[in-house]
């Protein structure tokens, strides 16, 4: 299929590893020029020779920290500068740590709510401006399938990816109208450190081996498998692409069938 993302100038974040690297991977495969970004100097640049290398397309790396308003802003400013505008927001970034609700203070949660919510807010709120200038373009922002079904053990994540999508329903229904979408992505049990490390806490949590951890969240699947991060970013680019031109306001998983809900 011909996505139309030739030419179009993507910035993905958080993509030196996992998801994010998969999803600037496929962008730039589609023929997109691409930007990404991540806290780490010496990951981000060997994704960046890896992607330009396997795809021959435009590859751009900027150091950012999500974390931070102003480095938010001039990634942004940076990306529009190098590659002369954004067309496609990819955002992403990692996830909170695993525990219980009693187990956090309220400087865990607001660095989760800083991380997870607030970034998406401060990305979508520096590309937004230019886009609607530019008559359209298309935002796609990654969550999880606990925004559709709570996780065990993960309480920061299934709250503050829940408002990112109530923050995507509400900016398609108010951006549509300049040629904006906004969808969002849930990715299930996929085979990243992420999963390493919620699989590792896990068993530490519940007194298990990390293999009885790990066979339950298999058995859990209907497809009986975790995804690969690739099967995340088939359906990121697609959502961003051309090709989805009548698609926003959606909040789909890629889950091999964890969630069990009719919605």
């Amino acid at each position: 299929m011909e996505l139309g993302l030739k030419g179009k100038r993507a910035l993905v974040t958080a993509s030196s590893a996992g998801i994010g690297r998969a999803c600037a991977l496929e962008i730039s495969r589609a023929g997109a020029y691409v930007a990404i970004c991540a806290r780490g100097v010496e990951a981000l640049e060997e994704a960046r020779e890896n992607i330009a290398s396997e795809t021959g397309g435009k590859v751009v790396a900027i150091q950012a920290d999500l974390s931070y308003g102003a480095q938010v802003q001039s990634l942004v400013e940076q990306v529009s500068d190098g590659l002369g505008g954004i067309d496609v927001l990819v955002t992403n970034a990692g996830g909170p740590p695993a525990g219980r609700f009693m187990d956090f203070d309220d400087e865990t949660w607001m660095k989760a709510v800083t991380l997870n919510l607030m970034s998406v807010v401060r990305l979508m709120r520096a590309v937004v401006p230019a886009m609607c200038d530019a008559g359209g373009g298309s935002i796609v922002n990654l969550a999880s399938v606990s925004v559709k079904e709570p996780l065990k053990g993960l309480v920061l994540s299934n709250a503050v990816r829940a408002a990112v999508v109530g923050l995507s329903k509400t900016a398609a229904n108010e951006l549509g109208p300049d040629g904006l979408r906004v969808n969002v992505v849930c990715p299930g049990f996929t085979a990243t450190d992420r999963m390493t490390e919620l699989i590792a806490a896990r068993a530490a949590s519940e007194g298990k081996s990390e293999d009885e951890i790990a066979a339950g969240m298999y058995a859990s699947v209907p497809l009986g498998s975790f995804g690969e991060p690739a099967d995340i970013a088939r359906m990121v680019a697609f959502l961003a692409s051309d090709a989805a031109k009548y698609v926003t306001g959606v909040t789909v998983q890629v889950d091999g069938g964890f969630v069990k809900g009719l919605l």
